[in-house]
């Protein structure tokens, strides 16, 4: 018996004898009887294995009953016993095993592989004519190669990861089924092309670098918006790279100072790490561009890069209108103020700030109608018109324009004038009543009535 450098005599006996006699106590002390009798584990086999614990030792007897010599027939049912395990193992493999030698013919195969073999050309298998193409993979070293079947009933296509194990002249193969991780990776694979796709008809720039830094993905949009050569991109440059050439282009504001622009980018990279870099790029062609960085699984970075020119020109020409109508009520002297369907305050005038000594722009909340007639019975004479205004600016349907003189002191007279206006707003517009005596002599009567 071949005993190793760090065995025990017992090991080295327990590993030879327990392929014929499972039974054998893993240590010699753990025997429930003695002297212990243990039977060999083949049907066939008559032998059998005694041991006596004999004061610090124990005695280990082999038994056989044939004539040979015992040393042999117990290396006879050894290897008997081994073979059967073998046989047990290489019958029940899930996937198929086959032999082959030089010339390519197989020599031996499992019951997968039978199975298999039938499956494709509806058979039982010829030596001749393997199922794989066997006398290539056997002349490359040994390794995995992948390969697929195509059965003779159908379009079906089976694939497998097929490694090839030398051995002298013969060749071992295993056939792993791999069609699962096929069509995950054919899932895969169209996603991607939908998600390209998709980022192709994007008007928004988009690149997405991966957890080294370099650029993993990019859509035309981008090419577009930053001027950045397809071939450059396409070599996938660290972010530094890219900024860079973004700065080269002038696609980019120009730094403040070159020494800490390394610096900058870095704190560019660190705040779209966590999901906070979004800033507005004004360039010097007039362009502007949204730029935003957002983290992605697995350490990716994307960045999207958005013209906005025309919402910035649309915003600012907006806001240069609202300035001029600003600008326009507040050069006329009646003082105007303008309520929504609501109720609320929309905008007024220079003038009625003036005569009612008020800043609606300064309150936080929304300045109502309700808020304004409480100012304005505060700074006038108890006066029935302003439930009339109330409930005017709340009225639904057709609504007509009307007048009413409020008094403020014995000396100060305002004519009130309530008109609707468009989207359901009302506008109110006092004047005081010299100036309108003055501009609409026709209304002295019925004022003075």
């Amino acid at each position: 018996m071949d005993l190793n450098e760090d065995d025990s005599d017992w090991t080295a006996l327990y590993r030879s004898l327990s392929p014929r006699f499972p039974t054998i106590p893993e240590t010699p002390d753990s025997q429930s009887q003695n002297p212990m009798i243990i039977k060999a584990g083949g049907s066939n086999d008559a032998g059998l294995l005694r041991l006596t614990a004999m004061d610090d030792c124990t005695h280990v007897e082999v038994i056989d009953t044939c004539l040979e010599s015992p040393s042999e027939q117990h290396h006879i049912k050894s290897l008997e016993a081994e073979l059967a395990t073998l046989r047990m193992a290489s019958s029940t493999a899930p996937h198929p095993v086959w032999q082959v030698d030089d010339a390519g013919v197989v020599q031996w195969h499992n019951e997968a592989y039978a199975s298999l073999y039938h499956r494709i050309l509806e058979e039982t298998p010829n030596p001749q004519q393997p199922l794989f193409e066997t006398f290539a993979m056997a002349r490359q070293p040994s390794g995995n190669t992948r390969a697929s079947l195509k059965s003779n009933r159908g379009n079906e296509v089976l694939w497998f990861d097929v490694t090839t194990m030398q051995a002298k002249n013969l060749t071992m193969f295993h056939a792993i089924d791999i069609n699962a991780v096929i069509q995950a990776e054919v899932a895969q694979r169209n996603f991607v092309q939908t998600l390209a796709k998709t980022f192709a008809q994007l008007s928004i720039g988009l690149s997405i670098f991966d957890r080294n830094g370099q650029l993993a993905l990019f859509n035309p949009a981008l090419v577009d918006l930053t001027a950045l050569p397809a071939e450059f991109l396409s070599a996938r440059p660290d972010l530094l790279s890219f900024f860079d050439r973004l700065r080269d282009n002038r696609v980019m504001p120009e730094p403040k100072n070159y020494h800490s622009w390394r610096q900058e980018i870095s704190e560019v990279i660190a705040a779209a790490t966590d999901g906070r870099y979004q800033e507005t790029w004004t360039l010097d062609t007039g362009q502007t561009y949204r730029v935003s960085g957002r983290p992605h699984p697995d350490g990716a970075i994307a960045f999207l890069i958005e013209d906005i020119s025309a919402e910035v020109s649309l915003t600012r020409n907006y806001r240069a209108e609202l300035e001029m109508s600003q600008s326009l009520i507040d050069s006329l002297g009646e003082a105007l103020v303008v309520f929504s369907a609501g109720g609320v305050l929309q905008f007024c005038n220079a003038a009625y700030r003036d005569l009612w000594k008020l800043d609606p722009d300064s309150s936080f909340a929304d300045v109502t109608i309700l808020d304004s007639i409480r100012d304005w019975q505060r700074q006038s004479r108890p006066n029935p018109a302003w439930g009339d205004i109330r409930d005017f600016v709340f009225k639904v349907g057709e609504r007509a324009p009307w007048d009413s003189v409020i008094d403020r002191d014995e000396e100060d007279r305002l004519i009130c004038r309530v008109s609707p206006i468009t989207s359901g707003a009302t506008l109110v517009q006092f004047e005081i009543l010299e100036d309108a005596v003055q501009l609409h002599p026709g209304k002295l009567s019925l004022i003075q009535d």
